[in-house]
Formats: structure tokens, sequence, C-alpha cells
């Protein structure tokens, strides 16, 4: 099985601290098959860190839609924040991304989930998110975990890594594969691992905003 990173970060988010070069060697150094950066609704730090990295790096996104947060793998062109879930999800339905719904349950921060959009939109996605290292409150991951077990979608794992230091916190683990439609086969017999990251972690976030003011 392949250790997938599927929520990663760059200096390209506005709270991301290393830039995509320094991603890319934290990922080496954690044995990761695979590192999906999925950068707060830009695919410019995904597509500098493929570059360096074409064999490791897939192109993602983290959308911010008026619903919540979609995690988006193999994305090929930009999508916007602010559009409509359903809106959002047929223009990467379009490139031929896999959907993931990020932190669904975790209230605690901007991004989560209505029950009753999560809901409606089940049969858009292709997995969960059901373990995200950054959530501050355990509960919001065993709602995710329950929830995907009762409609049957497969689950991701990611550290939601901001700093170098969080990559590899939780991977997904799947079955090699080559493309989008191969990762969504694989996705019927993901598996995760993975560790909470301390609260301290969400300093770094802060911290990169401020810097950039």
């Amino acid at each position: 099985m392949w250790k997938v990173e599927t929520h990663c970060h760059t200096s390209a988010s506005p709270d991301g601290l290393n830039t995509p070069a320094e991603i890319v060697a934290a990922a080496r150094r954690q044995g990761l098959d695979k590192l999906i950066i999925t950068d707060h609704n830009t695919i410019v730090g995904a597509l500098q860190a493929h570059e360096l990295a074409p064999d490791l790096v897939i192109v993602g996104e983290e959308v911010l839609t008026r619903e919540g947060e979609i995690l988006a793998f193999f994305v090929t062109e930009e999508v916007p924040a602010g559009l409509p879930a359903r809106v959002a999800i047929a223009r990467l339905r379009e490139q031929g991304a896999v959907l993931s719904i990020a932190h669904p349950f975790d209230r605690l921060r901007q991004g989560h989930w209505p029950l009753a959009a999560l809901l409606d939109l089940l049969p858009l996605v292709d997995a969960v998110e059901v373990f995200n290292a950054r959530a501050m409150w355990p509960g919001a991951n065993r709602l995710a975990q329950r929830f995907a077990q009762k409609h049957a979608l497969p689950g991701t794992a990611g550290s939601d890594a901001h700093a170098a230091l969080e990559v590899g916190r939780a991977v997904t683990l799947l079955p090699p594969f080559a493309n989008a439609e191969e990762m969504r086969a694989a996705l019927r017999r993901a598996q995760w691992q993975g560790r909470p990251s301390g609260w301290w972690v969400h300093l770094l976030s802060r911290y990169a905003k401020l810097r950039r003011r």
C-alpha cells in the first residue's frame, strides 16, 4: 500500500509556512509515495511542487464553497472560492478530479459542513476526510468516521499540514495508482494511519498570516 498525504499546504496558502520545495523535501524524508498539495483556493504552489517532483506530487486544491470545504485531487484548472458547492463540484468533475469532503464536522474552524448540505452532496463526491490531524476537537474525526461508514463512502486521512514538520502526520493508505480514475478505484480499499497534531501547530498558521502582513 502507498502512503499518500492527501491534505497538505505550502506557502501559497495564506496560512502556509513553507515553500513548495521545503514541503517536497519533508515528504521525501517521511517516505511518502505520493504528496497531494491542496492549498486554499489556488493551485500555484501545487504546480510549483509538481514541477520539482513530478514522480511524487499530485496537484490538488482545497476549495472553500458556500457550504464547506472540498479537497480535490488531480486538478488541472483552479476553482475559485465562494461558489455554491454544486457549482464548484461540477467544475472539478469536468476536470476529472477526485473529491473528498474536508473535515466535515470540525465546527471550530471555517469550512465545516451543515449536515443537510453533506447529505445532499453525497452522490457527487468520492470520499470523506475521516481523520484530520489538525482537528482541535477529537470528536470531529469520530463523527466523520461514523458518517462515512454509515453512508458507505471511502475515507481519506491527512495531516492538513501548514508547515513542513507536520507533513506525513496522517496518511491515506492506498493501492498504487497512476491517474484520477485509478485513485478513485483505489479509494475503495483505503485505510489510514495517523495521530493528532498538538494544539500548538495552529500557532504556526497564525505566525504565517502575521508574517505576510
